[in-house]
């Protein structure tokens, strides 16, 4: 009887051990209390232009009450959306930062086959909201693809209604406001693009902001102050590099060091890196990334990875275990 007690015993103390060890790997920050949050924002792709296998094309998922709003839908979007348990017929909300191709060119994929019923069949009409030229550049999209439009509803293949599309486009300001969630656009600069935009959400108190594609900006600090969390482009190289046509994008973007100026006057919970730039050949492994921000801001910093999903509430909670993260000071 006194051995059974005791290979109980062994046995409770080694769960525990296991479930504490575990919950190492989910980062909290800030208030450690249990939350029960609607507020979800998950890194659907972290990439660029550049092409990789590791990191999908720029796009980011917010989750906010009963409401799915994506912004950006760059290079794979649809699959990752599938990856998060989600059909792209779930997603008739979209937001762009600016019309860079590898902003947009997930779109069709998104829009069409979100129309499906094998895609999750849109119910209502894709909304899309983006800087002057969204609106134009809908229009052409739609004529590029009529034959297939056409095809699918002659055949009653398709659904007329989750393919139809509502484009708009926006200036500085709430640019959508509806159940208690709040999108409000702010202009950055990108230099190469105007205008381009970044995003601040809000719901039930709480925010997050999505910097967009831009070079080091005083609007996007302005804008992105009380935002628990902060999702911010990053780009480097080399530190001996001498190309001049790596300076002119790096012109372009915001450096770790840059990046870190940004969120030493934000002071967010939580920054978060998202389309992630390493020119010149240079690895994640060699980018410092980590390092060099903190030449500039002693608080968390995270390098996003594709599928990290984060949940904003009294505390901010990263769900996704192996993510690389340097505690604040």
């Amino acid at each position: 009887m006194k051995k059974r007690i005791k290979n109980i015993s062994f046995i409770f103390l080694l769960g525990a051990l296991i479930v504490l060890s575990l919950s190492l790997f989910l980062p909290s920050f800030g208030q450690t209390a249990e939350q029960q949050t609607d507020f979800k924002v998950t890194l659907l792709g972290t990439g660029s232009p550049l092409l990789s296998t590791t990191r999908s094309g720029p796009s980011t998922l917010v989750e906010v009450g009963d409401e799915k709003l994506l912004f950006d839908a760059g290079r794979g979007t649809a699959l990752q959306l599938y990856k998060a348990n989600l059909l792209p017929g779930s997603v008739d909300k979209l937001f762009l930062t600016h019309l860079h191709s590898d902003h947009t060119i997930g779109i069709p994929d998104v829009w069409l086959t979100g129309s499906l019923p094998t895609g999750g069949k849109r119910d209502q009409a894709f909304n899309i909201w983006g800087p002057k030229g969204t609106e134009k550049m809908m229009l052409h999209m739609n004529k590029a693809f009529k034959a297939d439009l056409d095809a699918r509803d002659d055949s009653g293949n398709g659904n007329v209604e989750g393919a139809s599309i509502a484009a708009n486009d926006i200036k500085e300001g709430i640019v959508y406001k509806r159940k208690g969630i709040e999108v409000i656009a702010f202009k950055v600069d990108h230099k190469s693009i105007e205008p381009a935009f970044g995003y601040r959400i809000n719901y039930k108190g709480h925010s997050v902001v999505i910097s967009g594609d831009t070079r080091y900006n005083e609007n996007l600090i302005t804008f992105a102050k009380g935002a628990e969390v902060v999702i911010h482009e990053v780009a480097a190289a080399k530190p001996d590099n001498e190309s001049g046509s790596i300076a002119n994008i790096l012109d372009l973007h915001t450096t770790p060091e840059e990046a870190g100026k940004v969120f030493s006057q934000i002071q967010p919970k939580l920054a978060v890196y998202s389309h992630i730039v390493l020119l010149g050949g240079l690895t994640e492994e060699k980018a410092n990334l980590l390092e060099r921000t903190k030449k500039t801001y002693g608080g968390t910093v995270l390098v996003g990875e594709d599928l990290l999903s984060i949940e904003i509430g009294d505390n901010v909670q990263v769900q996704q275990p192996g993510i690389e993260a340097t505690p604040g000071n």
